[in-house]
């Protein structure tokens, strides 16, 4: 008798467990449940195709489901898992579409439904006009409200990623923004003073920015939809359209109700193969807890990139191989309005609280050699911990050319480097690329002055 694998989620995680399960053990019968219309789609990309940047949804997708049954998978789209036995070996699914349930035996599950959009128990939360963007169909909604010409004034409450992107494609199109965040700066998991950079930014292109002050209601009309945010501080931002950029949550209902144990972070607790603590029973993605390399902690990291990885561990395991996810450090990039933001590692307050004593350099220099065409102001700073000088974090904040560079400091940190050794780099150089000393190399010798300097004061 065949082995079966049933695969719940049919995103990067789930996609790619089950591809390369099927893979390794071609006689594997894999059947993926997928909710939503997509398959293995980038998420991620779903700002630029609002903006227009993306010219078609279907840009957005990296393998179908015709693609999936190709190889082997019985994809089941529009279907959703909506209870695990995992003593019985099965899960309960019911078809959106035709309204049909019935259930599906497995003898090794794959748990990889992602995350879900937080949504702030405020009144009028769940009116019509207000807009979560977690999945591709999240997308297509919102892009048709966009589209239908009585948008005008859009409020996005969260300055994090996912908002700033929206609030960047919304303005391409036209139309008023305005961004709310508690928080002082956007972006919290930037230092406060690169956030300042990124807010100027944000300014810049017109989008309007009310930070410090929470979202405390959303006034709704006598036609049921959104028609104003009500801020903690009373402020009253009018809006045809609300959306929700506050970040997400870890899907992990389902996991709960079958006794799939949580870690100390909220995501589904899994070791270093994908193996949850129920036998039979991997998980992966955006709805796992990993390993911070830095700081030890377990913490929930919402990524393509993880979720990819994640699952093709689980997937290679499951198929008889041998892999492990050897954890993350925090590394991440974006583009908004006319900034490239990027950081690795451990901003300030994250080094502090894992128990670091630390110091910080900044610089600010250019992206190429200051008299070359086009060359563009960057920010680099760097934290390093006391005494040691290892490299516990970084941030880079500046114009076209600016982000990319934060790989090479995700690369020293990920090898545990110092300052020191990363100012003794052979980086690349040619004007139109960098100056003679790189911004990277500049930020390290700053940085490492600044060790040696504490090194004698003591």
């Amino acid at each position: 008798m065949s082995t079966r694998l049933v695969v719940i989620g049919g995103d990067a995680a789930g996609g790619s467990a089950a591809s390369q399960a099927k893979k390794r053990r071609p006689d594997l019968d894999v059947v993926l449940f997928e909710r939503g219309r997509a398959t293995s789609y980038s998420a991620c990309g779903i700002p630029y195709w609002i903006s227009g940047a993306v010219e078609h949804e279907s840009d957005l997708v990296a393998r179908t489901p015709e693609q999936h049954r190709a190889n082997g998978l019985d994809v089941r789209m529009r279907t959703e898992v909506v209870g695990i036995d995992t003593d019985k070996g099965v899960v309960h699914w019911h078809d959106l579409d035709a309204g049909t349930e019935g259930t599906e035996p497995y003898d090794e599950l794959v748990y990889a439904t992602g995350s879900v959009p937080m949504r702030p128990p405020v009144e009028g939360i769940d009116a019509d006009g207000v807009y979560g963007v977690q999945v591709l169909d999240d997308g297509v909604a919102l892009r048709a409200e966009l589209d239908s010409g009585r948008v005008r004034r859009v409020v996005v409450v969260g300055g994090g990623y996912i908002g700033l992107e929206i609030a960047e494609a919304c303005r391409e199109r036209g139309l008023d923004v305005t961004v709310v965040d508690r928080s002082a700066t956007p972006v919290g998991t930037f230092d406060p003073d690169v956030g300042r950079f990124i807010a100027d930014a944000v300014r810049e292109e017109g989008v309007d920015l009310v930070l410090s002050d929470g979202v405390a209601a959303i006034d709704v009309g006598p036609d049921g939809r959104a028609r104003a945010v009500v801020t903690a501080s009373g402020r009253e931002l009018p809006a045809d359209l609300v959306v929700l950029g506050l970040g997400v949550r870890p899907n992990v209902r389902l996991a709960q109700e079958a006794g799939i144990p949580l870690g100390t972070s909220g995501g589904i607790a899994v070791d270093a193969r994908m193996r949850t603590e129920v036998p039979g029973v991997w998980a992966a993605g955006d709805c796992v807890e990993s390993v911070h390399r830095l700081s030890g902690q377990r913490i929930v990291v919402a990524l393509g990139t993880h979720a990819n990885k994640q699952g093709r561990v689980a997937g290679i395991n499951i198929g008889g191989g041998y892999a492990t996810f050897p954890g993350v450090i925090g590394t991440a990039i974006t583009r908004t309005c006319s900034i490239e933001a990027a950081r690795t590692g451990l901003a300030e307050h994250e080094a502090e609280a894992a128990g670091y004593e630390f110091l910080t350099a900044a610089v600010d220099s250019t992206t190429k050699a200051g008299y070359f065409p086009g060359a563009k102001p960057i920010r680099v700073k760097m934290t390093a911990e006391r005494r040691t000088g290892r490299l516990l974090g970084a941030q880079i904040v500046g114009k076209e050319a600016a982000g990319k560079r934060i790989d090479a400091l995700a690369i020293c940190i990920w090898n545990e480097m110092t300052v020191d050794e990363i100012l003794s780099l052979d980086l690349s150089y040619a004007p139109p690329f960098a100056p003679v000393w790189d911004p990277v190399l500049i930020a390290a010798r700053k940085a490492s002055e600044a060790v040696e300097a504490d090194l004698r004061s003591c």
